[in-house]
């Protein structure tokens, strides 16, 4: 038995057992495990001796939180949900070569996620919220999801920003999280530090638990809804057990498999030096130590949620 690093109260590094989204249930997505080598031939991939990783690398990431739920009173009698949130997204600039690390840009937006066809802005004290109609009926229980497009889009702002003022041309640029809609941007991988589903063959899984840190599988692509080109990476620091230290790094499916091998070996060139330790992070090591420092600055940007709160309440009283 092992212990996981991770706190429980962030769950598990990955989910496996019986659970239905674990590692141990089977995506139902087409995988081609042919891209780089044969499937017969999968084995640990080593970073490539005489490989120079990027001298500058950016980190992108965003947070959100709900501030308060609301619901409007129409003038035909009807009710809508609403959902007031605010989020944030932010960029982190490592030059590598001078060994630098710096905030290269930072910004928050607030919504007000409803269905209602009446609903307007609402300026609660010093903030504004920006009024987000979703489609539907609304339902209190699925307005949280309607936070995440403009926090994408938010993030996908924020990084063209960083890289007009601060690339070489030469850069990486990882995303916390699936690329999803991201795959646009260039030189880009999307990490995902906690597993959930589990893509490949029992004789291939094997692979990927006997990785060393540093290593990574083959590629191999992924027949998702976003699809891409996909491989998995141990970083160090890792506990010991199967799957600790173990992240999921995927490219856009419209790079060559060329490019996504080029792209999996500054990976796994470049990545292992951002892993956190255990003593520092509760999701060590897959919690890389830029996206931590980054979360932290991005929340404590939201403001104070029970003044926004207090806020919020003061404002919609008025509007009744």
């Amino acid at each position: 038995m092992f212990v996981d690093a991770w706190d429980p109260s962030y769950g598990a590094s990955f989910e496996g057992g019986d659970a239905a989204d674990g590692p141990g249930s089977p995506s139902s997505a087409q995988v081609n495990t042919d891209v780089e080598v044969p499937a017969d031939q999968w084995a640990p991939v080593d970073v490539p001796a005489r490989l120079k990783p990027p001298d500058v690398v950016f980190l992108v990431d965003g947070v959100r939180r709900n501030d308060a739920g609301l619901w409007t009173a129409e003038e035909d009698g009807q009710s809508y949900a609403g959902l007031a949130a605010s989020y944030a997204a932010g960029v982190v600039r490592c030059d590598l070569h001078n060994g630098r690390a710096e905030l290269a840009g930072a910004r928050v937006a607030r919504g007000l996620f409803t269905a209602s066809p009446s609903a307007e802005d609402v300026t609660a004290g010093s903030v504004r919220y920006e009024v987000h109609r979703v489609s539907g009926t609304g339902e209190a229980s699925k307005l949280p999801a309607a936070v995440q497009p403009p926090l994408t889009a938010l993030e996908i702002d924020i990084s063209s920003e960083a890289r007009n003022h601060g690339s070489d041309g030469a850069d990486l640029l990882v995303v916390d999280g699936p690329l999803r809609n991201r795959r646009q941007l260039p030189r880009t991988i999307g990490y995902i530090k906690t597993q959930q589903k589990q893509y490949l063959s029992a004789a291939l899984t094997t692979v990927v638990t006997s990785l060393k840190p540093a290593q990574r599988t083959p590629v191999f692509g992924m027949g998702t809804v976003w699809g891409g080109w996909s491989w998995y990476l141990r970083l160090p620091g890792a506990s010991g057990a199967p799957w600790a230290g173990i992240v999921r790094i995927e490219c856009s499916p419209d790079l060559t498999p060329d490019q996504a091998i080029e792209l999996a070996e500054l990976s796994a060139a470049t990545l292992p030096r951002f892993a956190s330790s255990a003593y520092k992070d509760p999701r060590a090591p897959q919690n890389l130590v830029p996206i931590a420092g980054l979360e932290r600055r991005l929340r404590g940007m939201l403001g104070d949620s029970r003044v926004l709160h207090r806020a919020l309440t003061t404002a919609t009283s008025r509007l009744r």
